[in-house]
């Protein structure tokens, strides 16, 4: 279960409260006391390995998308 902490007490204690999450706690961050936002630790990145993806982009690539794919972004 994670730990709830409000606002007030978060900013006063945020140092703290990053260490927490980075050693894997999740932090539910409250205002007045209705659950507002979610700290939790980040997934270790990987690295990134350029040039993995097959083909090449040729001229249509830069072509305006149809409005109908633009609706569905737009939404």
């Amino acid at each position: 279960m994670p730990t709830i902490v409000n606002v007030h007490q978060a900013k006063t204690q945020f140092s703290r409260l990053l260490k927490r999450a980075h050693g894997g706690e999740v932090i539910v961050l409250a205002k007045a006391g209705k659950p507002y936002a979610r700290l939790v630790p980040l997934e270790e990145a990987q690295p990134r390995v350029p040039g993995i993806a097959d083909g090449r982009l040729d001229e249509t690539f830069f072509e305006p998308l149809p409005e109908s794919e633009l609706k569905v972004w737009n939404q």
